[in-house]
């Protein structure tokens, strides 16, 4: 005779967050901008009115939840679909009786969690079942997807963005699993209200990680002779270890993050442009992709304002290349305080931007004569170089000579700030031109 588990062992066998899962929008927590009263995906819901939608949103905010809300819902037949496990043979073979229900007049929920794993040609698959309306599609993503789901397919569905829960609700809903028989309403549990803000604190936005967290630490508890259970602070540093941070190499937020850094330090700001750039490091973001950004923006947004910003930045570059983390941090830290301090311009990024849209446009433009190099017979027949001045023979070492296409003469791409050494080069500039002025023939 096989081993039969007791009732007991399997409630206690599901993980605390699959236990505590929301049955209906009553419990749900967070998400007020979409759920509150009268607000449109809470009627939508209500009103068993499901079309094709995505959830977007961070992990653990309630996407796959909310998708178990509807089934619970709907009159419809749903169906729970994964990304991760399914192909195209499985797609076709649930899109095949989806269109037999249909033509017996049944709707078809599809619910496929991380939508954005399948592919190109997968996703293709449930596009002409969602035109002719044989599935209403709900797709769930932790990925932007504008960039992750096909535009055709987005087309046809409504991106619902979930945000982050805030620490107050992951607050309530902790206080909810201590009370709630399905958590640990059962048992006594003592812990402060300092230690479940810091549980909340620690899950970053995440209720399933709030969950897994406060169920390790009652599990890892001291518990008395009349089996009452104790949560110190000191237990949940020790189930926590370290902050998990909220990051992906691969998407969205690794953007996110570096676009902070840039604007932080564009903003000198270098209090936050630290933070952001620990929070790369400490999240494993590879240190030498970010002194490549860091080099960049020591061109693009200080340049000639002081160049001795890409001389640090190269020298950091050089220094994650050979050092690596944990070490280069302090080299990273040094050019991004650099940066944030170093007077702004970003003269060099938009001389080079209007001189690319000319080039784009204007790519037929023939190099004048004049600075066409002539190492052939026939090139120098041809007029090719004729009439060359070689700056370095004049007092001045400037010439009038033009350089730009005739179409294009007395165009200015750079145009030089009056921040830090630019101002310099600003005079100088000013200075070159005006030598022109008088010179030109």
């Amino acid at each position: 005779m096989s081993y039969q588990p007791t009732l007991f062992e399997e409630k206690a066998a599901e993980p605390l967050a699959a236990r505590l899962r929301p049955r209906d929008l009553s419990e749900f927590c967070g998400q007020e901008h979409l759920l509150g009263e009268k607000k449109v995906l809470r009627r939508i819901i209500e009103s068993d009115a499901v079309g094709s939608m995505i959830f977007w949103g961070p992990p653990g905010v309630g996407k796959t939840t909310l998708a178990r809300i509807i089934a619970n819902k709907t009159k419809a037949r749903f169906i729970d679909f994964s990304a991760v496990t399914s192909g195209i043979k499985e797609i076709k073979q649930v899109m095949e009786q989806a269109e037999t229900a249909r033509r017996f007049g049944e709707k078809t929920i599809l619910f496929v969690d991380e939508i954005h794993r399948f592919n190109k040609a997968q996703q293709d698959a449930f596009l002409p079942y969602v035109e002719r309306g044989s599935i209403i599609l709900i797709g769930a993503t932790t990925e932007n997807p504008s960039f992750e789901v096909n535009g055709a397919l987005l087309s046809r569905c409504k991106v619902f963005v979930l945000q982050a829960l805030r620490t107050e609700d992951i607050i309530r809903l902790l206080r909810h699993a201590l009370t709630d028989k399905r958590g640990f309403g059962d048992q006594q549990v003592e812990i402060s209200d300092e230690t479940v803000a810091m549980i909340a604190n620690f899950a970053n936005g995440d209720a399933r990680s709030a969950l897994t967290t406060l169920e390790m630490a009652v599990l890892n508890g001291d518990m008395d002779e009349h089996g009452k259970i104790t949560v110190s602070r000191e237990t949940v540093e020790e189930c926590t270890s370290k902050k998990s941070l909220l990051y992906d190499k691969n998407g969205e937020e690794h953007y996110n993050l570096i676009s902070a850094l840039h604007k932080s330090m564009r903003n000198s700001d270098p209090d936050a442009a630290v933070y952001w750039l620990a929070r790369m490091l400490e999240a494993g973001e590879d240190p030498v992709y970010i002194a490549r950004r860091v080099t960049r923006f020591a061109s693009e947004d200080v340049g000639l304002a002081d160049p001795q910003a890409l001389t640090v930045c190269i020298s950091a570059f050089e220094a994650c290349r050979l050092i690596g983390m944990p070490e280069c941090s302090v080299h990273l830290t040094e050019a991004v305080v650099y940066l944030s301090l170093a007077p702004k311009s970003n003269a060099l990024y938009t001389a080079y931007e209007w001189a690319k849209r000319d080039a784009l446009t204007m790519l037929s433009e023939p190099v004048p004569l004049v600075i066409r190099n002539a190492p052939t017979k026939l090139m120098k027949e041809l007029d090719y170089g004729k009439g060359y001045e070689y700056a370095h023979d004049s007092a001045d070492k400037l010439t009038s000579m033009q350089c730009l296409p005739d179409s294009l003469a007395g165009k200015e791409y750079y145009r030089p700030t009056e921040e830090g050494k630019e101002a310099r080069f600003k005079a100088r500039l000013e200075e070159i031109k005006e030598w022109k002025k008088r010179h030109t023939k």
